[in-house]
């Protein structure tokens, strides 16, 4: 590494003895222009608090003669059992370099926002808890998961006789139930979805798991989630959480792109949050509207949003004395949203996005076409460590002679990425003009 500038990724493990400990990468650019990222090591730390976490870092950097002041990254696991402390480490870091900067996965984080949706707000999470129970039931089996397909293909047909489907290729096609991955929130698109379509069949499922007389596994457990599935808060729940997923969803799948452009993902950071500020100012009639039409046709009772709401789950005593409008308006449909909106402000703040936004100029894709110099000369702002004011000044004139290079050598014409650009400005010996 020599005296690089290079960045750190801590994850946080436990091994058998269930010792807590830090597994540690090195990121750098190396002196043929290549990025490197290694696994320096595993850090058993006594404590996890932040002080602890930063001593074993900082014994780290002293073992292979590292100084902190070369640092200009670092990123930590969000969801990690010491997240809590993971975000004091970051505020020592800083405060010992302001140059090293956090920024976190952004496909990460995305999850990260939708999880903590799930946490801070008890129904929610009780709702995906109910999910995840009726997926692992109905799929626990080869036999239950044709049971299913069966009963969805029948209905399928009974619908295309009635007209109530339009036959062709690629439509009406046999689907089921999938778990979702949870290190993958956005996986819970698709099983909303799919759990909205087959949503009958799933209940005559259960259905036959509750009443069957030759086996008693997992029967009271069915017979429990059909009572809860057939509710108008769990209906409600999963239209919600299907609109609002479907608007992160394009975002989910652009971040996991290999070759994701951070412009076009910053800009879907921001549409997101425009989607969901119109969807708590105007969605809330066309939400009630859909879920009262689907609950009519699966027989489920709709409160009237005139009467008192009946608080489940706490005395009816100390209950709230609000209408059912109040309820599922204010309480669940608007609290919901804001507290989405409140995960993707915080995870996706003004300082990383405008370091990526910045950075993003250097690249060399379609020759150079986000080259931008006021936000070049921006970026470098950022590091007040490493340009002096006369460097800035001096930078401007610099930065103009490097794009004319850039766009009359042939050498850099087709480059794809910062990493490429980086290895290419050493080939060509230009490292110390760039």
């Amino acid at each position: 590494m020599g005296d690089a500038f290079f960045s750190i990724l801590v994850d946080e493990s436990r091994d058998v003895s269930v010792k807590e400990q830090m597994i540690v990468m090195f990121r750098y650019v190396d002196k043929k222009g290549c990025v490197i990222e290694r696994f320096i090591g595993i850090e058993h730390v006594t404590s996890t608090t932040a002080e602890s976490l930063k001593a074993s870092i900082d014994s780290l950097f002293s073992r292979h003669k590292l100084s902190m002041c070369r640092l200009r990254g670092h990123g930590y696991d969000g969801a990690s059992n010491m997240s809590g402390e993971f975000n004091g480490l970051k505020t020592l870091i800083m405060r010992e370099n302001e140059s090293a900067y956090y920024v976190h996965c952004f496909a990460h984080q995305l999850q990260l926002a939708i999880v903590g949706l799930a946490k801070k707000h008890s129904l929610i999470g009780a709702f995906f808890t109910l999910v995840s129970n009726v997926v692992n039931i109905v799929g626990a089996s080869s036999k239950r998961r044709d049971i299913l397909r069966d009963k969805q293909a029948l209905k399928v047909v009974e619908a295309l006789t009635n007209g109530e489907l339009s036959s062709g290729k690629g439509l009406n096609q046999a689907t089921e139930i999938k778990r979702s991955c949870d290190t993958r929130w956005g996986s819970y698109y698709g099983t909303l979805i799919n759990f909205i379509t087959m949503f009958s069949s799933t209940i005559d499922v259960l259905d036959e798991i509750a009443n069957d007389r030759l086996t008693v596994d997992q029967k009271h457990e069915a017979f429990i989630l059909l009572g809860l599935v057939q509710s108008f808060d769990f209906v409600f729940s999963l239209h919600l959480m299907r609109n609002i997923l479907g608007i992160t969803n394009a975002l989910s799948q652009a971040l996991q792109r290999d070759d994701h452009d951070i412009v076009n993902a910053m800009d879907l950071v921001e549409l997101c949050k425009q989607q969901f500020q119109k969807m708590r100012e105007n969605g809330w009639d066309s939400l009630l509207e859909e879920v009262s039409v689907f609950c009519r046709d699966q027989s489920i009772d709709v409160p009237n949003m005139g009467d008192m709401f009946l608080a489940r789950g706490r005395s009816q005593r100390n209950g709230p004395k609000i209408t059912n409008m109040h309820y599922y308006r204010v309480d669940f449909f608007y609290e919901v949203i804001a507290l989405q909106l409140q995960e993707l402000n915080s995870r996706f703040n003004e300082a990383n996005t405008e370091l990526l936004l910045c950075l993003a100029c250097l690249s060399p894709n379609d020759s150079f076409s986000s080259f931008d110099k006021q936000k070049l000369i921006r970026l470098a702002q950022l590091y007040p460590n490493d340009f002096s004011s006369q460097e800035l000044e001096v930078l401007k004139d610099q930065l103009q002679t490097y794009i004319d290079d850039m766009h009359s050598n042939t050498n850099f014409s087709e480059l794809q990425g910062i990493a490429a650009l980086a290895k290419k400005l050493v080939e060509t010996k230009k490292e110390q003009n760039a």
